[in-house]
């Protein structure tokens, strides 16, 4: 754990026990489950009740399996659990850098040579990877999704006459961004729930064709009416073009395209698959350029400051606690990147 810092979390099983352990930056979530008698669900004082322990990168799993939250895996701890319960075996400290850490948007030298740095939570679980009912930092997922609209609106509003989303992780930062401006939410596009995730599709064709596969448009709600369609991130560009004519050739009059996180522009090291800065459209096309490309009357993105702000607002203040990797979008990576 200490020559591989970042990024990932992992469940271990020898004979009776089942180990967790969690990077020392606390980039990939991991967390700490307890099954219980149905009877039982509610009171969780009564040790008896307890039928075993789970682990899982996201709470929500729990419910399936009949268990309840008990916590996170703290960055760098090793867990173990056995018949007789849970034990913390250790946590391993985060290494100090060799050279002198930058924080901060305007890149500030911290002095100090070494300062332990925060932890590095991935931003993007709040904001797309993760299921909406689970909890990190003691806060829901959606809730955060949520405030990241409302913030949004209040950085990027126009005038439209309905507030719709991209189905279905960007639609509570639609309820959000509904609230804060007082203008309807309205949904304008109808999901196939049988089709994958084309961000993470393998070409550049495999991602059009299941974006075409994945919606349709509801028309009734649409003609005639200026439209600001909410989505959680632009990534490649694949997805929204074919959005915003969709909308478009069934009546809309107006498609505003607004953004609940800042442009990606840096490849991801930890894990997920943003392998070059030239896939990323931000680095190649400006907002008002990128929405004439697309086809589409505006549009605006979340800034990193707004995300930052949105996601802390309900999250343990301690620093030691709680930190985000923003890397994708600034480029601070948590890790000195030796290449």
């Amino acid at each position: 754990m200490e020559a591989t810092p970042t990024a990932y979390s992992l469940a271990l099983m020898h004979e009776d026990k089942v180990y967790g352990v969690r990077d020392p930056f606390g980039n990939r979530p991991l967390c700490i489950g307890r099954i219980v008698s149905l009877s039982d669900k509610k009171d969780m004082t009564q040790p008896e009740s307890d039928l075993g322990w789970v682990l899982s990168s996201e709470s929500c799993a729990f419910q399936s399996v009949g268990a309840t939250l008990i916590r996170e895996v703290f960055p760098g701890e090793i867990i173990e659990l056995s018949p007789d319960g849970i034990r913390s075996l250790d946590i391993v400290p985060r290494p100090k850098p060799a050279k002198p850490i930058r924080v901060g948007y305007d890149q500030t030298v911290i002095p100090h040579m070494l300062q332990i740095p925060p932890p590095a939570f991935c931003i993007f679980e709040y904001v797309y990877f993760s299921r909406s009912d689970t909890f990190y930092e003691g806060q829901q997922v959606y809730t955060v999704r949520q405030r990241c609209g409302r913030q949004l609106a209040i950085e990027t509003s126009v005038d439209a006459d309905i507030i719709s989303t991209v189905p279905e992780s960007a639609t509570p930062a639609a309820m959000g961004y509904a609230l804060q401006s007082g203008i309807p939410y309205v949904e304008v596009l109808c999901r196939n729930r049988y089709v994958g995730r084309s961000f993470i599709q393998p070409d550049t064709r495999s991602r059009q064709l299941a974006v075409a596969k994945k919606f349709g448009a509801i028309t009734a709600n649409l003609e005639g009416r200026r439209v600001v369609l909410v989505d959680d991130s632009i990534v490649r560009g694949t997805t929204i073009g074919p959005l915003v004519r969709l909308l478009k050739q069934y009546g809309a009059k107006e498609v505003h395209i607004r953004i609940a996180s800042p442009p990606i522009q840096h490849p991801c090291y930890m894990g997920i698959n943003i392998p070059t800065k030239g896939e990323l459209i931000a680095n190649t096309k400006a907002p008002e350029e990128l929405a004439g490309f697309i086809g589409a009357d505006s549009l605006a993105y979340l800034s990193i400051e707004g995300l930052v702000k949105a996601v802390s607002a309900g999250a343990p203040k301690d620093k030691d606690m709680s930190g985000y990797c923003t890397a994708c979008l600034d480029g601070n990576y948590p890790v000195h990147l030796e290449w």
